[in-house]
């Protein structure tokens, strides 16, 4: 069965639905569902089932996970905005999380959906087998813990107006790149693999690819919190400037940063091509990031 993106994005919102029933306590299932369910591009659990369908694998055997890893992108995005991290009011064009429910619960909110998300996993997909379980979740706490996202929420906050005193600014931005955006994309990529039985081969290849993709993607939000406006993103748009942070745009400039994002995509390109990938959604998804 040929997906089109939009197919993948209302089978993923119908799944999240399901799989989140509010129950008691009702504050916190409120709470987590209010994040997870906003609109969006789904970009993640996307990327999940059409690695899963483009290595042969039945993408529906992929859908827990998919939508396990969407679950714990809304917690990045819960804590994320958090007074004391990045202080957002909105997140796609709605009230961020803590503004409706409260900092405690907002809190709690993603300390449970960290949690919630791999028990989504393994309920749901016995089928897999032992084996394959154990290796997705495997995947999944290191992109979620330490050695992940929040290693790279950290070394962000740490670089906030401290630009000039970081001694390898171009190491420090990609290393915050990385972990904060691109493992969740090699999450997605290569859990879709490891259903779909990849070779270690082809996990190398997806891995390349997303590594590839993630660091495209952040650069375009990078240009993006400088050139866009509200209504478009649905966020405080320059925020990242008036914080000091450390971004693409503030250490390359935005002329060499758009540059530097168009060739990062046509590598992404190549490297499904030079690899045999064929995907539709793949190209489509890189060509919603160029920005001209």
């Amino acid at each position: 069965m040929k997906m089109q993106m939009n197919d993948y994005i209302k089978l993923v919102d119908e799944k999240l639905d399901e799989f989140m029933p509010i129950q008691y306590p009702d504050d916190i299932f409120k709470a987590m569902k209010y994040t997870v369910t906003l609109q969006g591009k789904r970009l993640r659990p996307v990327m999940c089932l059409e690695t899963c369908r483009m290595f042969g694998g039945n993408f529906e055997d992929a859908i827990p996970t998919a939508c396990a890893i969407e679950m714990l992108h809304a917690q990045t995005l819960i804590h994320d905005d958090l007074p004391c991290m990045d202080n957002d009011d909105y997140r796609r064009g709605k009230l961020t999380n803590h503004k409706v429910f409260g900092e405690a619960n907002a809190v709690l909110a993603g300390d449970a959906l960290l949690t919630f998300a791999p028990q989504l996993i393994v309920k749901n997909s016995k089928k897999l087998g032992a084996e394959k379980l154990i290796n997705i979740l495997e995947e999944y706490f290191h992109a979620a813990g330490a050695f992940g996202v929040i290693a790279g929420q950290v070394i962000d906050i740490e670089s906030e107006r401290a630009t000039s005193k970081i001694p390898d600014p171009e190491k420090t931005l990609e290393y915050i790149h990385t972990h904060k955006t691109a493992d969740l994309f090699k999450l997605a990529l290569r859990s879709g693999a490891i259903i779909a039985d990849a070779t270690e081969k082809e996990l190398e290849e997806i891995t390349e690819f997303g590594q590839c993709m993630g660091v495209a993607f952040q650069i375009a939000d990078d240009i993006l919190d400088e050139t866009s406006t509200f209504d478009e993103m649905g966020k405080t748009m320059g925020k990242d400037k008036d914080a000091g942070k450390l971004t693409y745009t503030s250490l390359y400039g935005l002329e060499k940063s758009k540059k530097d994002l168009n060739e990062k995509l046509d590598k992404c390109l190549d490297i499904l091509h030079k690899n045999n990938l064929k995907s539709e959604v793949f190209e489509q998804i890189l060509e919603k990031i160029r920005i001209k």
